[in-house]
């Protein structure tokens, strides 16, 4: 039996070519603005396309790719999905 379970990480953490979607916000109300306006709302999915563990990562979200600063993408916390591929017996 596969089981899915979802963890809840900042984007930060996410290796390049994995998908998230975006849980909420660990930021003031500025910064929550300002990525809602980029397009990050809770429930979005968010691809990561560039992550190299310093610097900024590049994401596309909506369709549009978006450079985030590391801090600003540290704020954003996100469900990632992994799989269980243990049977039950």
């Amino acid at each position: 039996m596969i089981a899915s379970t979802r963890l809840v990480v900042p984007l930060s953490e996410v290796p390049p070519g994995e998908r998230a979607w975006v849980h909420s916000f660990h930021a003031g109300r500025v910064i929550e603005n300002r990525l809602a306006s980029l397009g990050f709302t809770p429930g979005v999915a968010v691809e990561i396309v560039q992550n190299y563990g310093r610097g900024p990562l590049i994401v596309t979200v909506r369709g549009t790719r978006v450079a985030l600063g590391r801090g600003e993408a540290a704020k954003i916390l996100v469900e990632r999905s992994e799989q269980d591929d243990d049977q039950i017996s």
